[in-house]
């Protein structure tokens, strides 16, 4: 049987086949399962015949459910956390829960598994060396291209989740912002039976979007290429920071510190600051 403790278990984002054997039985071992939509849940438990019984955990009571189930773990059960799909805590309810555990020094397990930014990552044909995910955009016009506005100059590919009846607002504020010709990846109903992935230009997606309504229904994660620097803005801003540099370090250093931190000549950002 499983250890008293707090398990995080990852559950399928789709299809119900992409759970793994741990999961499986963690989630048929422990007292109590902590789910974001007890509904919902029921029925991939359903599924794997597992009869645990249920207790929804989600972003209204989250804060009056952390200390019943902490005190519950204290006296020597095991509770796991999932959410509707994916990893919990990932956009999902549950931080609350992990951050309370942790200080009262209750032990957390990670039951690792499917997550929507991964999968989105894996098949989007982009950067996946660095990349910063944001979750919901705002849902108000003002505040989500507030929003991509801040994330405009941002050289990590980024990563969003969307809703069906945003995802066309969401894509033309991205076309207004970031230009037509920034490549993205809309990964529509991963691991369902009408999964799709679009990957072109923004001005292309935001055309299909417009013309095919079967391709703006389901669940969405964007995946967007991040700014490309242009050798000419390299430069300029390795000549501000030699510039700024110069009133604690010679001319040969100044130049030496802003080239490496800008991947441009050493020789070019010192001729600039000294002619």
């Amino acid at each position: 049987m499983s250890q008293a403790g707090l398990y995080v278990v990852a559950t399928p984002i789709g299809n119900l086949e992409d759970i793994s054997y741990r999961a499986v039985r963690i989630l048929a071992e422990v007292d109590l399962v902590a789910a974001e939509d007890t509904r919902h849940s029921a029925v991939l438990l359903s599924h794997y015949d597992i009869r645990t019984p249920m207790q929804a955990l989600h972003e209204h009571n989250e804060e009056q459910m952390t200390g019943r189930i902490l005190a519950r773990i204290a006296d020597g059960e095991s509770i796991a956390i999932i959410s509707d799909a994916g990893t919990p805590l990932i956009s999902d309810p549950g931080y609350r829960l992990v951050r309370a555990a942790r200080e009262a020094g209750l032990p957390v397990y990670s039951l690792p598994g499917p997550s929507a930014v991964t999968a989105a990552l894996s098949v989007a044909g982009l950067p996946t060396d660095r990349f910063v995910f944001e979750g919901f955009l705002p849902s108000k016009a003002s505040a989500r291209k507030k929003k991509l506005e801040l994330l405009s100059r941002e050289p990590g590919t980024l990563v969003f989740f969307e809703s069906s009846h945003r995802i066309e607002v969401a894509i033309a504020d991205m076309l207004e912002i970031f230009g037509a010709d920034r490549i993205a990846a809309v990964c529509r109903e991963l691991t369902k039976k009408f999964e799709t992935v679009l990957r072109a230009p923004l001005a292309e997606i935001a055309n299909i979007l417009a013309e095919d309504s079967n391709q703006t229904r389901g669940e969405f994660v964007i995946v967007l290429a991040g700014y490309e620097i242009s050798e000419d803005e390299s430069m300029a801003d390795a000549h501000t920071m030699a510039s700024a540099l110069l009133e604690y370090l010679p001319a040969s250093q100044a130049a030496r510190v802003a080239a490496k931190l800008n991947g441009v000549p050493r020789r070019k950002v010192y001729q600039l600051i000294e002619g």
